[in-house]
């Protein structure tokens, strides 16, 4: 038995070859990656002799999660066809969302689920795995470079914001931001960019800059409508590489309670008040910034009432597949909006905790959901 990493450094996605075997540089191996999970990005490459998954050794691939068994399932080939077989585990063992019961075969491109881990079956040569290690690196190092921006939460305060920011595998354009405008003044945004990969995430930077220096010149940043109408002449997409984005943008004014705000193709944020039975949708009339010249944008305003809560997120929040194939909306995420909060997590982890049992494996899009509670 044993493993061997093929890289490593403080980013590395370790390559571990289940039951050792040589493996020539052009020829296809299968492999399980781990898309979801406590080691995401981890590869296993399975041999001809197959290899077993457990919780501990003697399995070949070594899974630490406490709802994997010891010796949970078995793969093996037959012909060139990866089969699983169960081998009587606690938790069951899935192909696609669907229970094992007798040798199944994994195809190609398929979802193996053990325990809390999905692995999803590749078809790759050796090259083809260095070559996505080595762009999985780039995408991680692009992603801290984007936590780094983002703003601290805050934990005291007539305002009070706590976030959570999951990048998906694609790296994708998200990007949110706070701050006092004045000492009676508070802003705040979300923005999402079209696409995905570094080219949406050096977009997203570099609004955010432009945003967090308030470096938009003759531009009234309690101006919703100025505000997202001073982007949206500054970053056309045809001299951006054919990229817009959605925005959302809020200025609290801390004595009168009003909220303005105006919105740029994006979803509503939603209001929620103490008594926690509906959920009020702040929208604005507004295009996507970038796609139209010269675009209008209409600000609206409401009032936010004692002890409430502002949700501002991405549509990767809402937009994703169940796990049984069904593609879920903004509609079927509000009632989770509604739910009570959980002991011991924060709204932002409560609702990410949420999606993610109820998505498939591994998230299409980016994560991005702020909460705002109001004295």
């Amino acid at each position: 038995m044993g493993s061997e990493p093929t890289l490593d450094d403080e980013h590395t996605r370790i390559v571990t070859f289940a039951r050792s075997t040589e493996i020539v540089p052009d020829e296809r191996v299968r492999c399980l990656e781990v898309i979801d999970g406590v080691e995401v990005g981890r590869r296993f490459v399975v041999g001809p002799a197959g290899a077993r998954i457990g919780r501990t050794q003697p399995a070949e691939i070594v899974l630490v999660d406490s709802e994997v068994s010891r010796a949970h399932c078995r793969l093996m080939l037959e012909g060139d066809t990866l089969m699983v077989a169960d081998l009587n585990s606690t938790n069951g063992t899935f192909v696609d969302g669907v229970r094992v019961r007798e040798p199944t075969a994994l195809v190609a491109g398929a979802i193996l689920r053990v325990g809390r881990q999905s692995l999803k079956h590749e078809w790759r040569t050796q090259k083809e795995i260095f070559q996505a290690e080595e762009l999985e690196r780039d995408l991680k190092k692009a992603n801290l470079y984007v936590l780094g921006l983002l703003p601290e939460p805050l934990r005291e305060g007539p305002i009070r914001i706590e976030w959570h920011y999951e990048p998906c595998a694609k790296l994708g354009g998200d990007a949110f931001g706070y701050g006092a405008l004045s000492e009676r003044q508070f802003a705040f945004f979300m923005i999402d960019i079209s696409g995905h990969g570094a080219g949406a995430a050096m977009h997203s930077v570099a609004v955010m800059n432009i945003l967090r220096k308030r470096a938009l010149p003759g531009t009234d940043m309690a101006n919703p409508a100025a505000v997202l109408a001073a982007l949206n002449a500054m970053f056309p997409m045809e001299e951006h590489a054919e990229m817009y984005f959605t925005m959302w943008y809020g200025v609290f004014d801390r004595e009168s309670r009003q909220l303005d705000f105006a919105t740029a193709g994006h979803h509503p944020a939603f209001l929620i008040d103490k008594t926690r039975r509906s959920a009020a949708a702040l929208r604005a009339r507004g295009g996507l910034i970038g796609a139209v010249s010269g675009a209008r944008y209409t600000a609206e305003r409401v009032v936010v009432p004692q002890r409430s809560m502002l949700y501002l997120f991405s549509d990767g929040v809402f937009e994703i597949v169940t796990i049984d194939g069904l593609e879920c909306g903004l509609n079927d995420f509000v009632p989770v909006l509604l739910e009570p909060p959980v002991e011991g997590l924060s709204e932002s982890q409560r609702l990410y905790r949420a999606v993610r049992r109820q998505a498939r494996p591994g998230l299409d899009d980016d994560f991005s959901m702020m909460v705002l509670e109001f004295d």
